[in-house]
């Protein structure tokens, strides 16, 4: 790859006069590039694609480490009472409602850290910021005798991890060219996402394996286990990242954003798709291990959180599947589908928990999270096309940078949905010893938002519904 470096410059943004090369990167001090054109295909086809695919590697890398830590505490948190600790099942679900409300925070103000500091350096510093809660969940559980509300602070810092999705996705959209962003951004939020079933695979793994011959889970393993990886996604970022000189900090596109109203419609739909799959994510190694006590043990093979990872698993690997059905059918159309199925399946959640069948259970589970997976990336799709549509011609700011300030402020309020379920099967159990009423809840949510779905974006007539949004 053709390389040009310039000379050292205190103002890594300074642009030329003459037309900027495309056979070569023009490469400043910090690693900043000065010349990216994905749009011009000698560029693009020349220096361009391999370096923005060089990029996106590592970001997914390090995006996925940070969904690993953002949900170490949903399957960590099984392993608790094993190993001396005294909780109960509302603090239990404290624990795996913080990480999800405290992600959701950090990704508004992560939103804004790649145009402030650059793609690569930030990815340098969140990478490095995930050794904060690994190390404190293995100083945190290294003894029975922590007070819970260290365990709350420490899970709380977990969230750190729930912030690297909204820099990974807004440094990625600078590097891909208009044609290719949507499987660059699907690429990268799908590998993100896979971090919670491998968290939720690893953990168990870790803390039984190396338990080194006694019976109590060596819990200290679920954390110290990522930090040589972590290390390593520093490292990584550092040597072959890249920071674009043009990726100007949009705060006034930002905020005018919050004016529109299809912001805040998308992300209510967003706390139904992606809030469900980090909710159930958070939950089902702990919804197991209640429901099913037989299956629950530090036998490896016979603990019922060897198996929970399969949720995340599948509803991570549909997610790209949603967004390819969305090009073809519709991104509305497809998410008002998945809405009315995962009511349907909710609600035979609650019907069939009588019959105590661990493989229904699981199956009804596994059918639950591949709906979120797809409605995931069908709904996400919606909003470029969405923001095309509804933002005037003449407006100032535009409807592509409004609808680039929107990905990320919508996966902001997504999050939430996170916090939300778990908190509500907290409630349920806490009020009537079950969790019956809050699938009822649940499966009349999701049918609510079918409705609200159709009526915004499917209802005929409307300009929304004839552009198959």
């Amino acid at each position: 790859m053709a390389i040009t470096r310039t000379a050292a410059s205190t103002d890594p943004t300074t642009d030329t006069a003459e037309a900027p090369p495309t056979d070569r990167l023009v490469l400043g001090p910090g690693r900043w590039i000065s010349n990216w054109q994905p749009e011009h295909p000698e560029f693009w086809n020349g220096p361009g694609r391999p370096a923005a695919r060089r990029n996106l590697h590592w970001s997914v890398f390090c995006e996925f480490l940070g969904f690993a830590v953002w949900q170490l505490w949903s399957v960590t948190v099984v392993f608790l009472p094993a190993a001396g600790f005294d909780l109960s099942t509302s603090q239990q679900f404290w624990l795996v409602s913080l990480p999800p409300l405290v992600g959701a925070v950090l990704r508004v103000p992560y939103s804004f850290t790649v145009a402030l500091f650059g793609g690569r350096n930030w990815t340098v510093i969140s990478a490095l910021l995930l050794l904060i809660p690994t190390t404190a969940l293995a100083l945190a559980l290294s003894t029975p005798e922590t007070p819970v509300w260290v365990l709350y602070v420490v899970a709380a810092l977990a969230g750190f991890g729930g912030g690297n999705f909204a820099s990974s996705m807004a440094n990625i959209t600078f590097f891909f060219p208009a044609r290719e962003k949507g499987a660059a951004l699907g690429l990268n939020a799908a590998g993100g996402n896979i971090g919670v079933a491998v968290a939720q695979f690893l953990v168990p793994l870790a803390v039984t394996l190396l338990a080194f011959g006694t019976f109590s889970p060596n819990l200290p393993m679920a954390g110290l286990i990522w930090i040589p990886f972590i290390l390593l996604a520093a490292w990584g970022a550092h040597r072959y990242m890249h920071n674009l000189s043009h990726a100007r900090n949009d705060l006034k596109g930002s905020l005018s954003t919050l004016r529109e109203p299809h912001l805040w419609l998308i992300a209510v739909i967003y706390i139904g798709t992606f809030g469900s799959f980090m909710g159930f994510g958070s939950v089902f190694p702990t919804l197991i291990s209640l429901m099913f006590p037989a299956f629950t043990s530090l036998d490896l093979w016979g603990a019922a959180i060897s198996m929970a990872f399969l949720g995340p698993l599948v509803g991570s690997l549909a997610r790209p599947l949603g967004g390819r059905l969305a090009d073809r059918r519709g991104g509305a159309r497809v998410t008002l589908g998945c809405f009315i199925a995962m009511s349907a399946v909710t609600a035979a959640v609650v019907l069939t928990l009588p019959w105590q069948n661990f493989w229904l259970y699981l199956g009804l589970f596994l059918a639950l999270f591949t709906l979120t997976g797809i409605a995931n990336g069908s709904s996400y799709r919606m909003i470029p096309l969405v923001f095309r549509l509804t933002v005037p011609t003449g407006d100032p700011v535009g409807h592509e940078r409004k609808a680039s300030a929107a990905l990320g402020l919508i996966g902001a309020v997504g999050g939430f949905g996170g916090f939300l379920i778990p908190q509500v099967l907290r409630a349920s159990h806490s009020a009537n010893g079950s969790f019956d009423a809050a699938f009822w809840v649940l499966a009349a949510l999701y049918l609510g938002l079918a409705v609200f779905t159709y009526l915004v974006y499917r209802r005929p007539g409307t300009a929304l519904a004839r552009a198959n949004v």
